[in-house]
């Protein structure tokens, strides 16, 4: 019978490949790999070290965050769903770049759970793998992660500038899923409050069903199992600098939910449709 949509979370490459006929052929298709979320060919080969496999269907890809791009979503035949640091790191500035209220020169400090690096992300056998994880953390990625562009990539398309200045750290923490991530930048109005920035982000996010601003700086556990990003932002007025903090649920928003949430757009069902589950808590 004939296909109406089809997930992909092969690895890296091996996505391209297996989506592209489908694609091809009028098929919809998000893609859960990193290979069609940078526009440019060369940017992905450089990121991934890996010849991309279907140059051709970039131009068409849009960039699964329905926060910046649900209408495109909609109309479009091939989605790049968002990598989880990503996601909860565009959410956490995106109004602030689309505002102009900070510098091009950003610093995203991020934390994740063992599940965030996928099922070849540690070692050994399972014994092995639980001893290197638990009660240790570590940072990775420090010349140069695969997120990095996409994060330049987005910011940048917000300010209409080719690419943000992003220095992007990813570090694993002991426990099993979720994202939180730190997000660092100088405010150029110097009139900028607390109160302001924080009016700013709400009205923003004023209509989105799964985006909330809050009072407190949120926990990984409030999103646990939930399609939720939760995205604090304050001003520290001694440096004049912007800090937001930002949660996800990387194998939800970060991954499984936001795909479903782009299905939903693209076929014009209601976009919360599966997505309303409460957080396991705890």
């Amino acid at each position: 019978g004939s296909v109406d949509v089809a997930f992909s979370a092969l690895p890296s490459g091996a996505s391209a490949a297996a989506l592209a006929p489908l694609v091809d052929n009028g098929v919809k298709g998000i893609d859960i790999a990193a290979d069609f979320r940078l526009h440019d060919a060369d940017v992905f080969n450089r990121a991934y070290s890996v010849e991309h496999p279907a140059p051709h269907l970039l131009e068409k890809a849009v960039y699964g965050l329905p926060e910046i791009h649900r209408e495109a979503i909609k109309s479009t035949n091939l989605v790049a769903n968002p990598g989880c640091f990503p996601e909860a790191a565009i959410l956490a500035l995106a109004p602030a770049v689309r505002a102009g209220l900070v510098t091009d020169d950003i610093i995203v400090d991020a934390k994740s759970g063992i599940s965030g690096a996928g099922r070849g992300g540690l070692t050994g056998n399972t014994l092995d793998q639980f001893a290197e994880a638990n009660e240790n953390a570590l940072a990775y990625g420090l010349d140069g992660h695969g997120h990095q562009p996409e994060i330049a990539q987005e910011l940048g398309e917000l300010r209409e500038a080719a690419a943000a200045r992003v220095t992007f750290i990813p570090h694993r923490i002991p426990m099993t899923r979720g994202i939180l991530s730190t997000c660092y930048a100088t405010i150029l109005d110097p009139g900028a409050t607390k109160e302001s920035v924080r009016e700013m982000y709400r009205d923003f996010y004023s209509d989105e069903p799964f985006v909330r601003v809050t009072d407190l700086p949120p926990q990984t556990k409030h999103t646990t199992g939930t399609n939720m990003c939760l995205v604090y932002p304050t001003v520290d007025t001694h440096t004049g600098r912007l800090v937001v903090v930002s949660c996800i649920d990387n194998l939800v928003k970060g991954a499984a939910g936001q795909a479903i949430q782009n299905m939903n757009l693209m076929f014009g069902i209601p976009e919360t449709t599966g997505l309303e589950g409460l957080p396991l808590y705890p």
